[in-house]
């Protein structure tokens, strides 16, 4: 009998091996002949993790831009505003149940010019119109209470964790490129109060946007928002009384300024839970070097000294916040139709959240879930865009331990680990910025001991092997959207360990190693 089970057992590893042999190069044989091959080593350092990420990590963001939003002649947004968004579209829905959960940011430029319309609120309750004597283009715009429960009915059908940002500048007066003043926050505590009256769950509160350092468009001081931001802190204790789980307090939502952020960091306590910031390291969307940037990584590690800064900041301070990216397009001015909604996005949006993690950075926040040339889904039929995918396959894989990695072969492999996600093992992403080159990599740790369970690989690939393609293959098979609206299984490759990591030219990996055993992840 003893023996019957070990054949039986080595005729199993034998079928995975054949089946996984089959697999890969029915992936890579065919298209990638004629292409160069190179080996490579990845070294995960198993003693301890070198940085932690929240369980929900992949964030993504809804703005409250109109139809009327327009950059260089183009006009993205469509109905993708937070006014006027379909939250009945049942692709919407799945999209975000697949994360269960997935967190959302609601912000943007326009929220510092957001009227809450609660019974008390002092304006009358009307819509953005543009203005081109008005800072950031538009006028005033008013957010309806009844549109506050419509979009909560559906945050709470889609198990969404929110984040709301808030209008950071009532009260204050504009003056020579600075907002001078005390924040008036009535309309802003009436609001949180009609919130609170409602039930509706609200993970973090998150106080202005683009407003430190120079601004965008204008700027608070970091010594004044560090005394707004106590007084949300005081309106947040007192309003959420008796309530156990209380929202986090979330600064300042803008671009990296060293002296700014540790200025508002010493000044601002025990008064602020999360210090976010915001990357748009790529340019603007109309610049014609977009995708040259992607596939350069010396320019991705150039936004690496940005999340070090940071960290140092917090921690060489007395504070325990935490730091987040609140908002991440890329490419500013709403991206670039064909690149920030292609495939090729995914080699730059990948590289940010496991460079992100690398140092600490706990949640990241993509610009947008819907809206602009940059949405996860298309704005109009919120079918999923290359990058929603690539976000679903980390969220489901990436464990909240991380790894330190390095990759020795070539430098045009970016590689992250991270202890696995609701399983054993570990679990490792490889980017593949070669255009002509597949990598065979073979997996080195330090502290572990390895198993023989099958590897469980997920290869995305562009169709046709176009980098501006909005349909992604996984393992050679394109993922499309039921006719129902559901979102397609993710389903990996079974490969015999022993194997290489094979990494096709212009590829995403990630690979599950279910039995590797490492103190780092135990």
């Amino acid at each position: 009998m003893g023996s019957l089970i070990i054949r039986l057992v080595g005729l199993f590893y034998l079928v995975v091996s054949l089946l996984s042999f089959i697999g890969v190069n029915a992936m890579h044989g065919r298209e990638s002949s004629g292409y160069e091959a190179v080996k490579g080593i990845i070294l995960i350092h198993g003693k301890s993790h070198i940085g932690r990420i929240d369980d929900d990590f992949v964030c993504a963001t809804l703005d409250w831009w109109p139809p009327q939003k327009c950059d260089y002649g183009t006009c993205s947004w469509g109905h993708a505003s937070l006014l006027n968004l379909d939250l009945n579209n049942k692709i919407l829905l799945n999209a975000v149940k697949a994360f269960s959960p997935l967190k959302i940011r609601l912000g943007g430029t326009l929220q510092d010019k957001v009227i809450y319309g609660t019974e008390d609120s002092p304006k009358p309750c009307t819509p953005f119109v543009n203005s081109s004597s008005e800072i950031f283009g538009f006028t005033e715009g008013c957010l309806p209470m009844h549109r506050w429960d419509e979009l909560n009915s559906f945050f709470q059908k889609a198990g969404a964790k929110v984040i709301f940002g808030l209008n950071a500048l009532a009260g204050r007066t504009l003056q020579s490129g600075s907002a001078v003043g005390p924040w008036n926050s009535s309309n802003a505590e009436s609001f949180i109060r009609y919130t609170v009256r409602k039930n509706y769950s609200i993970a973090g509160w998150e106080f202005g946007n683009e407003l430190c350092g120079s601004g965008v468009g204008t700027s608070v001081s970091a010594d004044q928002y560090a005394s707004d931001i106590a007084a949300l802190r005081n309106i947040i204790h007192d309003v959420y009384r008796g309530i156990r789980h209380k929202p986090l307090v979330i600064a300042p939502g803008g671009f990296y300024d060293a002296n700014w952020f540790q200025e508002f960091v010493n000044k601002s306590g025990k008064s602020v839970d999360v210090v976010s910031h915001h990357i748009y390291n790529l340019g603007a969307g109309v610049d014609e070097h977009l995708i040259e940037r992607i596939l350069d990584p010396s320019y991705l590690d150039g936004v690496a000294s940005t999340f070090s800064g940071l960290k140092n900041i917090l921690q060489n301070s007395a504070t325990k916040a935490k730091a987040w990216v609140g908002e991440a397009g890329g490419a500013y001015n709403s991206g670039h139709h064909l690149v920030s909604d292609a495939f090729v996005y995914s080699f730059w949006y990948l590289d940010q959240l496991g460079m992100s993690a690398v140092y600490d950075t706990r949640t990241y926040c993509r610009q947008s879930l819907v809206g602009g040339n940059y949405g996860l889904l298309n704005t109009s039929t919120f079918v999923p865009n290359p990058d929603y995918y690539s976000a679903l396959l980390w969220h489901r894989l990436m464990g909240v331990r991380v790894l330190a990695t390095s990759f020795y072969g070539t430098k045009k492999i970016r590689a992250y680990a991270h202890c696995a996600k609701q399983s054993k093992g570990i679990t490792i992403l490889l980017l593949n910025l070669d255009n002509s080159t597949s990598v065979h990599a073979k997996v080195d740790f330090t502290y572990s001991k390895t198993g023989a369970t099958a590897r469980e690989e997920y290869h995305l690939t562009a169709q046709d092997r176009d980098l501006h393609s909005q349909t992604t293959l996984l393992n050679g098979k394109v993922l499309t959207v039921s006719a129902a609206g559901d979102i397609p299984p993710l389903n990996p490759l079974y490969v015999n360990p022993s194997m290489p990591i094979i990494v096709g030219p212009l590829s995403l990996v990630f690979a599950h190693i279910p039995d590797v055993d490492i103190p780092a992840c135990s």
